[in-house]
């Protein structure tokens, strides 16, 4: 064996430790991504549920989860940086762009990575805004509870929010 295939057999190997590095990154990001589905759905069962003394806690998971997926993103910029520079692409790849410069097995294993968290993004997009849509209404309706109870609800303004005229007369048949 010359230096020149010695040489291509070290540079395989740094490419393929290279690919492997990122690949590991990307399961443990898929990973904490579907934890995130399962405590977004957690959460609401607890807003479904009406139950809010655990909101807090599931709210606070969720956050704690989104720190820890912050940190493994950097991580797969770094990994993904360094297989581009293997791939001899510039810094920054797309996913797509990084899978179809890999060549065989890795194109295949990056664009299953690339769909997986495509599905799993939207997913999460979707649960998310349910959830937010959920608290705003349990919000809206503790809201128009108390009102109830010192002032009437006239009806609601142009953001949604219950409206009310504390000045009015009432009428109260005590006798019941």
């Amino acid at each position: 064996m010359n230096l020149t295939d010695q040489a291509r057999l070290v540079a395989g190997g740094t490419a393929t430790a290279t690919m492997e590095r990122l690949s590991l990154v990307l399961w443990r990001e898929r990973e904490l991504l579907s934890e995130l589905h399962y405590r977004l759905e957690v959460e609401q069962l607890v807003l479904a549920s009406g139950r809010s003394r655990w909101l807090a806690h599931a709210t606070r998971d969720i956050d704690a989860l989104l720190g820890t997926i912050r940190e493994t993103e950097v991580l797969r910029a770094v990994a993904a940086d360094d297989a581009a520079a293997v791939a001899g692409m510039s810094a920054n790849p797309s996913l797509a762009a990084l899978a179809e410069a890999a060549g065989d097995p890795w194109t295949t294993i990056l664009t299953e990575h690339r769909e997986a968290f495509v599905t799993l993004t939207a997913e999460i997009a979707t649960l998310a805004d349910s959830n937010k849509h959920l608290i705003s209404a349990g919000y809206r309706s503790a809201r128009e509870t108390l009102l109830s109870l010192g002032e009437s609800v006239d009806g609601y303004a142009a953001d949604g929010t219950a409206t009310a005229d504390g000045s009015r007369n009432r009428l109260v048949d005590r006798s019941l």
